[in-house]
């Protein structure tokens, strides 16, 4: 009978260790990314969480150390993000025979029945790190509750060289470890469930592992029963299927300034449905629907949110198409005289591609028309950079976009901002 064990790979402070491998002065400063419009901060070296800045801390708050501490900040560079993630998922796939891409920076290996994965896992380290430059850790455990939590020992202990196998120590071991860890940190206990169980005394993982399950799920939810099964090392929570179709696609994004204009709202909401067709295409998939939402700051004196949503005759993956319904949706909902602060696209009745419903008063010839122009389109992008071709109507200027004075290049998917290197 094969054990189930899991692995789970999750690189270290990963926004920043992306800036860091393209900007190598980086390493050994604080350095935090900032979230959208440079409003907070997002992700932290170590370096940042040593002189005290905060995760989720407004950066006004602190921008002074720039100068007392040397502080660094970089806008969030999502592009050069979702590339380099994507590329650390390609060569994790290469060591199990099921993966589950869990978040950006984290995944998880199924490796039960790998003998000495222990000895693999190293080798993972030194491959992600000598092909990509970003440093990794790697947690190994029978259950994907203990594997989170040994991904967590294996960061913070600098003795055991970034990989921790939890079934590798003694019972007493394990015991000292879950109780040096706060509920809180136990994966799949927010904040909220964990203050319910801190007044109830449970306050690490060893007393939530300890606790009844039985009762526990009576009391809470099954989710929580399932946590506490998996603290005991029996796995209940399985890898979960790969590529699952999306039902709904949204491109949103807060302006840089306050947008009063119809004209520039038009910019805006066509610039996110068309990204949001990006997506979709790259999903192989179509839409039924689109949804727009304009509003101002929830802080306003007259805050204000309307949307307006416009059904397709059938569903299309055609950005020209989108964007015309996209303007209809938008004009339905604006009103002059308010000072937006964000517009949201919504794609909704997502279906694959495949097999979709033509309408009966389509025509085969534009039908093929829209699917030679969007491949055009996306293969011109994907060669020489993300907005290389676009739709005039997202304008040129595009002062509404929102603040990223701190932004770093698209090294990896942009030929314009590739390193360049001086030679003497």
């Amino acid at each position: 009978m094969t054990v189930e064990k899991y692995a789970l790979v999750d690189c270290n402070n990963f926004y920043v260790s992306c800036e860091r491998v393209f900007n190598p002065k980086l390493a050994g400063k604080p350095v935090v990314v900032l979230s959208n419009n440079d409003g907070c901060v997002v992700a932290r070296s170590n370096e940042a969480k040593a002189i005290g800045v905060k995760m989720g801390v407004p950066y006004f708050k602190v921008a002074h150390l720039e100068k007392e501490q040397g502080l660094i900040a970089r806008s969030s560079n999502y592009p050069l993000y979702g590339d380099m993630s994507a590329r650390v998922m390609r060569i994790l796939s290469q060591y199990a025979p099921r993966q589950e891409v869990y978040s950006i920076d984290e995944c998880f290996l199924l490796v039960g029945g790998m003998s000495e994965f222990e000895n693999t896992a190293r080798e993972i380290r030194a491959t992600v790190q000598q092909s990509l430059g970003l440093p990794i850790c790697v947690g190994i455990a029978p259950t994907k509750t203990l594997a989170k939590l040994s991904n967590a020992v294996a960061k913070s202990t600098g003795s055991l060289g970034g990989v921790f196998d939890y079934a590798s120590v003694s019972e007493t071991k394990q015991t000292r470890i879950l109780r040096a860890i706060p509920v809180r940190d136990v994966w799949g206990v927010g904040r909220k469930l964990a203050e319910k169980f801190i007044a109830m005394g449970i306050t690490t993982a060893l007393d939530l592992r300890e606790s009844d399950a039985e009762q526990m799920g009576k009391q809470f939810s099954v989710v929580t029963k399932r946590t506490i099964t998996e603290l005991r090392g029996t796995p209940c929570v399985g890898m979960e299927a790969m590529g699952e179709a999306r039902k709904h696609i949204v491109s949103s994004r807060s302006f840089g300034r306050a947008v009063y204009t119809l004209e520039e709202l038009e910019e805006a909401v066509t610039a996110y449905a068309s990204k949001a067709c990006e997506k979709l295409r790259r999903d192989q998939s179509v839409a039924g629907e689109i949804s727009v939402v304009i509003r101002t700051s929830a802080y306003a004196d007259d805050s204000f949110a309307q949307s307006g949503e416009v059904v397709f005759d059938s569903a299309t993956d055609d950005t020209m198409v989108i964007v015309r319904h996209a303007m209809q949706a938008l004009r339905d909902a604006y009103k002059p005289g308010y000072a937006y602060q964000k517009a949201g696209v919504t794609l909704g009745r997502v279906t694959p591609r495949e097999g979709r419903q033509i309408s009966l008063f389509s025509q085969p010839e534009q039908n093929e028309k829209s699917e030679k122009m969007m491949k055009a389109l996306d293969a011109a992008n994907a060669k020489w950079g993300r907005g290389t071709i676009f739709l005039a109507g997202e304008g040129v200027e595009k002062s509404w976009k929102m603040k990223a004075e701190h932004k770093s290049p698209a090294y990896t998917s942009s030929w314009l901002e590739l390193p360049r290197v001086r030679t003497y």
